[in-house]
């Protein structure tokens, strides 16, 4: 029996074929490829926020903007049609409105909704789930063939920020650029951005304009490098060709170009933290510390690249708007910040740009004929579902390339998951883990604090075979745009009967694999995951 929602709930269904969780840049990518690619198909996407956009709704922060191009951050199936090649968020904001217009999306996008629970039952061959009204917390709950994250990882509700000792001594404004206040006067102001990531470094520039003064505090150095904000090839191009055919080109180079630079960074470390380091030394005014603020210690890649379109951090620097202190915090003061060098930095404002939390698939509860499924214990199929997750599969993006292209891949991927289905009959579909001796290890391999912080919380990947989570777009192309199907790891059903050789202990089998293996020494988990 179909689960009817509340007559004043403001859904407009009580089952889909496919429930889309998200609408931001992942979410509305999947409703395109279901709505071009599954006509017949009903399919909703629901949000929490009160608009669609994801991420670019969410921050508010000044100058918050892409860290990557658009010829490979905006759809394949879309041109970027703007001079800007390094967008700013109403850029991207409105790229997302123009491509849920064209494709008259609207109409499947519920705001204001949260997923916080679902179950998928075996006999009825769906997911039950239960939506929360964010206005007044009701919950509603509706059924769903098929159950699609696009909720990427970040967790929206909060964002990180480390203990500070005498931090309710401070007379001033603490903020987290997560919840960025859009009243916020730093005209004037002396202002102190802890932090030396993307949210650091788009920040300081932003803010110089108008501050005093900006200091970038930092416990130790990233690789910042500088890039032109405007593509000057993309933008021939369209002056040359059709407009599609200026965007594949432009799109392709785009990714060749990712491709060379990360692979040859990891190949030659030595050569490429040189060559960085020019680049940079080149940018900043004669005569600064370029090894004790912008030279880290770990090779490139080993974390995240930091970028500056046009190199406004170096500028802000040179035009002396702004400074960067590499120093380790001792405490907050009335009048600022306390240093272990013993330095004291006076600020009316101190900006927490100390990173996000990480969090799977939106927080959403999960069960399987109510028993609780613990994320940890499981292994990730493709990177698109989860062992032991009937009818589930999800999208988490490049943390090495574009978000965008691992967005495309998946939902491609899905469309044809789709089709093999209906064509064969099936109702259902779950990988299930074969080889049980398989290692498993951390879902993403990067040495980040955001990173190491949250991968307790996610599912763990192999060490061959589908099981395996490269971050790698050359593979993923041919492991989800080309291979098959079928697959001796993904276990189908008709109707309400299991197939057969479907393991009614599938989990446990793979709960046992990943606590063994964790246990491995050869594993090298940092003991902060093992807990």
């Amino acid at each position: 029996m179909p689960i009817a929602p509340a007559p004043d709930s403001g859904l407009s269904f009580d089952h889909v074929d496919v429930l889309v969780v998200g609408a931001g840049l992942s979410g509305i990518g999947m409703g395109y490829a279901l709505k071009h690619s599954q006509p017949g198909r009903s399919f909703a996407i629901v949000d929490g926020r009160e608009s669609i956009g994801g991420t670019w709704d969410l921050f508010r922060y000044p100058g918050i903007r892409s860290d990557s191009d658009m010829q490979a951050y905006g759809f394949g199936f879309k041109p970027w049609r703007r001079d800007n090649s390094i967008a700013d968020a109403h850029e991207i904001l409105d790229y997302l409105r123009e491509t849920v217009s064209e494709n008259s999306l609207q109409r499947h996008i519920h705001l204001g909704f949260t997923v916080v629970q679902a179950n998928f039952s075996t006999p009825e061959q769906r997911w039950v789930v239960a939506l929360e009204r964010v206005s007044d917390g009701v919950r509603h709950h509706v059924t769903a063939s098929m159950l699609f994250s696009a909720a990427g990882y970040y967790d929206v509700g909060e964002g990180f920020t480390p203990e500070f000792a005498g931090r309710d001594d401070f007379e001033g404004q603490i903020i987290h650029p997560q919840h960025w206040p859009e009243d916020l006067d730093y005209s004037g102001k002396k202002v102190v951005v802890i932090g030396s990531g993307a949210t650091a470094v788009t920040l300081l520039p932003s803010i110089a304009e108008k501050a005093e003064h900006v200091t970038m505090l930092q416990r130790s150095p990233s690789y910042v490098i500088p890039i032109p904000r405007k593509d000057p090839i993309a933008n021939t191009l369209r002056k040359i060709f059709p407009e599609k055919t200026a965007y594949s080109i432009s799109r392709e180079i785009s990714i060749r170009k990712g491709n060379l630079v990360y692979k040859a960074s990891r190949k030659f470390p030595r050569q490429a933290r040189a060559l960085v380091r020019k680049i940079t030394a080149a940018a900043l005014p004669e005569g600064f510390d370029v090894d004790t603020h912008f030279h880290p210690e770990y090779d490139p890649w080993d974390q995240r690249m930091c970028t500056v379109p046009d190199g406004d951090l170096f500028k802000a620097i040179a035009r002396g708007r702004a400074s960067v202190v590499t120093d380790k915090i001792v405490q907050f003061t009335e009048t600022g910040i306390e240093l272990e060098s013993g330095t004291r930095l006076d600020a009316d404002i101190i900006v927490t740009a100390t990173g996000l939390n990480m969090v799977p698939f939106g927080k959403i509860a999960f069960e399987v004929d109510g028993q609780r499924i613990d994320l940890p214990d499981h292994v990730v199929y493709k990177a698109a579902m989860v062992s032991g997750l009937p009818n589930f599969a999800f999208t988490v993006g490049y943390i090495n390339h574009s978000w965008t292209l691992k967005a495309d891949l998946v939902a491609q991927w899905f469309c044809r998951l789709l089709d093999h289905m209906s064509e064969n009959g099936y109702s259902s579909v779950v990988p299930v883990v074969s080889d049980c001796s398989m290692p498993v290890k951390r879902f993403f391999e990067f040495d980040a604090g955001y990173v190491n912080r949250a991968m307790h919380l996610f599912p763990k990947q192999g060490t061959h075979g589908p099981w395996k989570a490269p971050q790698d777009f050359n593979h993923d192309r041919i492991v989800l745009g080309r291979n098959p199907i079928n697959d001796p790891e993904l276990r189908f059903t008709s109707g309400a009967s299991p197939a057969a050789g479907f393991p009614d202990d599938s989990t446990e089998q793979v709960k046992e694999v990943v606590q063994r293996t964790t246990r491995r020494p050869h594993m090298r988990f940092p003991q902060s995951i093992q807990s």
